[in-house]
């Protein structure tokens, strides 16, 4: 076997290992990416996945290359012209669904549902800014728009989730007054 040959085999071993520890939290990205419609998502990881693969021997940061092409691609879609028919999905809670309580259960399928009706922009920021916890610079960049966009979509965005399924209004936090005082009110 030649140097070339065992450089390339060990190349496609450590891809092949990534693919089995990490596919599992990069599908539920991408889930979240594409609005709950687990179909298009593993299309999309795929996607991503062959992309990464071409450069693997490149890539310092496998998992955070493979998430920008993720975001990139699905930008990519919503950006197409075309008109999204719209997609009725019934699958049962994940698996890990089991271990949580019911009220947990429903509030995930409230909160995918609702996801699944904001326009892919919109859902895509969220993804980016409270899944994956990017600043919104970073979310800017990868979005290839201003920051003023990302907190002004941000903003329309939880707005309209708020409006879609007004029951996740429970998930946020209380407020405490000690920090935060109501203001005065000051009558006639």
């Amino acid at each position: 076997m030649s140097g070339r040959d065992a450089a390339r085999e060990g190349h496609e071993d450590g891809f092949r290992t990534f693919v089995e520890t990490r596919s599992a939290a990069l599908l539920r990205t991408a889930v979240l990416l594409t609005g709950g419609d687990r179909h298009a998502a593993e299309d999309l990881l795929q996607s991503a996945l062959m992309t990464t693969l071409g450069r693997w021997h490149r890539i310092e940061d496998p998992e955070a290359y493979v998430r920008k092409v993720l975001y990139r691609q699905q930008i990519g879609r919503w950006r197409l012209k075309w008109r999204r028919r719209e997609v009725s999905v019934s699958e049962p809670p994940e698996a890990k669904a089991a271990e949580d309580t019911v009220a947990a259960a429903d509030l995930r399928l409230v909160l995918r549902a609702a996801l699944g009706r904001l326009t892919a922009r919109q859902r895509t920021v969220l993804v980016l800014r409270y899944f994956e916890d990017l600043p919104e610079a970073e979310v800017a960049a990868i979005l290839g728009c201003s920051v003023g966009t990302v907190r002004s979509t941000t903003h329309r965005s939880l707005a309209r989730l708020r409006t879609l399924a007004p029951e996740l209004a429970s998930l946020a936090p209380a407020v405490d007054e000690s920090v935060h005082p109501r203001p005065l009110e000051v009558g006639p």
